[in-house]
């Protein structure tokens, strides 16, 4: 099986390869402290125990620790597979399902969620047509750690030939399920009449479907999604969409069973026509908000972070994650003491390098860490916070090449950040 492309999306390579140098940081951006935080971890490495042609890592946690979920290719076949870090290493993985016919992405890959009851709950992506990158949303669930699985079950019910994807799962405050992805069902006949909007449902405990309603009429076409629960609601971060083609982060709140309007989290003014496949990253601690995104502004790729102290109400500055150059494909977890980590992908040395740097609200930040720098660093890494371990996964090789794997990796939490 041949992988589908997002045919009418611009993967902002060239971006970040022709910024050359050092680049300043903005005027509105937090200015990176003189003298910063003596902050490190050993990073070590830590693979799952995924196949020789693997892709798409994904990242959950649980009270019981961290669960990896990954694609897995056999001949024309693809396998959702999972496992998870019990003690000092991976369980055996756990296929959920396989298929010839699903939509396969390194960007809108599947997740595998465990909740609080211990049932399992995956998703994936069968195709509908193939000529216009249609697909829709199938979920499943396990109450027997993987053994057996429900019969699938769609959150949408428009039933047109359009896009549904770029999920992204949690429990909801109340029990049961929640989930919000990109909906293409307002959209033309074609992949460039494109107007996709956010979409939210639910399932209470019994599964049964208690809510498909938009979120947000118009946004990205094919950039990740990510949602956070907090006291006050859900919280979901997507790249918006203006009429004048401004395509900066936002967030909306779901709050007594309504969506509210989209606030931007920083004004970076990024015009393009055209979607940059780089998705934001939330994390969340009580009320307690951090936000990691990608802007390539003026033709400079950067990866930017911001704190709220509001549940998403208010943010503040934005911190630079980057070095020089960044591709974007962040990632970001708070720790206990109300610092973050934070993780992105560096265009440096003529190659892309998977980092992760420390940052205070304040502005502070440590001297970045590079997890892998050696290889190929392809797709979209991820980083997970399990007690006073940091998790790490990504892809390396060529998917033209056919080198594609999931690696991983695990680094301790300093006694000061850790609980």
């Amino acid at each position: 099986m041949t992988l589908i492309r997002f045919g009418w999306c611009l993967v902002l390579v060239s971006i970040a390869a022709g910024c050359g140098g050092s680049n300043p940081d903005r005027s509105t951006a937090s200015t990176p402290a003189s003298s910063p935080p003596q902050w490190t971890v050993k990073v070590e490495p830590l693979d799952p125990p995924a196949g020789a042609t693997s892709m798409g890592p994904q990242l959950t946690t649980s009270s019981r620790g961290v669960l990896v979920s990954w694609l897995e290719q056999a001949d024309t076949d693809f396998a959702l597979k999972f496992a998870e870090r019990s003690g000092a290493a991976w369980s055996a993985a756990t296929t959920v399902a396989s298929s010839k016919d699903w939509f396969v992405s390194a960007a809108d890959v599947p997740t595998v969620l465990r909740m609080k009851d211990g049932t399992i709950v995956a998703n994936w992506y069968p195709v509908v047509d193939f000529r216009l990158e249609a697909y829709d949303i199938r979920l499943a669930y396990s109450k027997d750690e993987g053994k057996t699985w429900s019969r699938p079950l769609v959150p949408h019910h428009d039933k047109t030939r359009t896009q549904h994807g770029f999920v992204s799962m949690f429990e909801m405050p109340t029990g049961g399920l929640g989930l919000v992805w990109l909906d293409g069902r307002n959209q033309g006949k074609q992949p460039e009449d494109a107007e996709m909007a956010l979409y939210f449902g639910s399932f209470d405990p019994s599964w049964k479907q208690t809510a498909e309603a938009a979120a947000n009429t118009r946004v990205c076409e094919c950039c990740t999604t990510s949602a956070v629960v907090t006291p006050d609601g859900v919280v979901a971060a997507f790249r918006d969409r203006s009429a004048k083609e401004i395509r900066d982060i936002h967030v909306a709140r779901l709050e007594n069973g309504k969506w509210s309007d989209a606030q931007i989290i920083h004004a970076d003014n990024w015009e393009i026509d055209a979607c940059p496949v780089n998705g934001p990253a939330l994390s969340a601690r009580g009320r307690q908000l951090v936000a990691a995104w990608f802007t390539g502004k003026d033709d400079k790729g950067q990866a930017f972070a911001a704190f709220s102290d509001d549940a998403g109400r208010t943010w503040g500055n934005p911190i630079k994650l980057d070095d020089q150059a960044a591709l974007g494909h962040v990632d970001v977890e708070l720790l206990d003491d109300g610092s973050a980590v934070a993780t992105w992908v560096e265009f440096a040395d003529n190659r892309s390098q998977f980092r992760l740097r420390r940052i205070e609200s304040s502005g502070m930040r440590s001297p970045s860490i590079t997890i892998n720098g050696d290889s190929r660093v392809s797709g979209y890494p991820r980083v997970a916070r399990s007690g006073n371990e940091l998790v790490f996964t990504w892809t390396e090789g060529s998917e033209g090449e056919g080198t594609q794997k999931v690696k991983g990796a695990v680094a301790r939490l300093p006694r000061a950040s850790a609980p």
